[in-house]
């Protein structure tokens, strides 16, 4: 997937999120694209280095603390970002995977075609 297409899916994802769940907002649209933006770069550049340094925990987990590091990163994304807010910690859990699954699916409809 392109890097322009995959940084409009997160976006669209984002923005879909904030209507779909109470918690987050995001209060002018183009917030939502540099939440994209942002979530891009963390997926890309901080994410790996996290994802090695809490391997044993995900081992023993069976994966599942990749949950919550995702809904951290999610939520410290709201702290950094103005104009998006999560608001407590089950909103940042059911946003980040209501966006992964959307990308995912995104990026599945996207490389078939």
């Amino acid at each position: 997937m392109s890097t322009i297409i995959h940084w409009l899916v997160l976006s669209s994802s984002v923005y879909i999120a904030s209507f779909v769940i109470d918690g987050i907002s995001v209060d002018p649209w183009w917030v939502a694209l540099v939440v994209g933006a942002c979530l891009m770069f963390i997926n890309t550049i901080i994410k790996p280095i996290i994802s090695i340094l809490t391997l044993p925990i995900n081992i023993l987990t069976l994966g599942l603390f990749s949950l919550l590091v995702n809904a951290f990163l999610f939520w410290v994304l709201a702290l950094v970002v103005k104009g998006f807010a999560v608001n407590g910690f089950m909103p940042a859990l059911i946003g980040s995977i209501m966006v992964s699954v959307l990308n995912w699916v995104a990026g599945k409809i996207i490389d078939r075609n």
